[in-house]
C-alpha cells in the first residue's frame, strides 16, 4: 500500500513526478522484488544523478506492479483537484489524470486504486 496527498499549498506535492516518487519509494519498503527494481532504476541513473523523465518513472512503477503477480497493491492518491489545471499548457493535473488513465487501461488484476477529490469538470 501508498498513499500520495496531493496539496495545494506544497508545490512539491502536486504534480506526478512527486506522485511517482513517492509511491516508488513506499513500495520499494515493501518488498524485496520492488527495492530491486528501485535499486536498478537508481544505478540505471547514475545513482542518482541524474533526474529521470516522468516516463522512465512510470515505468518503474509499471515494473513493480508487474512483478507483484500474487500480491496486490493499494494506491491511494488523496485530494487530486489540489493538483493544478493550467491553461494552455499540460497542466500538472492533466499529467496526472493521464497516467492514472494508463494504469486503468493496462488493467493490472493486482493493482487496486483510491483517488479521491473534489467534483471538478476534468476529474
Amino acid at each position: 500500500m501508498a498513499f500520495f496527498f496531493f496539496d495545494f499549498k506544497d508545490t512539491g506535492k502536486q504534480d506526478s513526478r512527486a506522485l511517482l516518487s513517492s509511491v516508488i519509494v513506499q513500495l520499494s519498503r515493501r518488498s524485496q522484488s520492488f527495492y530491486h527494481i528501485l535499486f536498478n532504476f537508481y544505478s540505471a541513473h547514475e545513482n542518482g544523478s541524474q533526474q529521470p523523465s516522468i516516463g522512465a518513472l512510470t515505468k518503474c512503477l509499471e515494473d513493480m506492479i508487474n512483478v507483484s503477480r500474487d500480491v496486490p497493491i493499494y494506491l491511494v492518491l488523496d485530494g487530486l483537484d489540489e493538483c493544478p489545471d493550467t491553461k494552455g499548457i499540460t497542466s500538472s493535473r492533466r499529467q496526472v489524470l493521464d497516467l492514472v488513465e494508463k494504469l486503468v487501461k493496462e488493467n493490472p488484476p493486482r493493482l487496486h486504486l483510491c483517488i479521491t477529490s473534489r467534483p471538478e469538470v476534468d476529474i
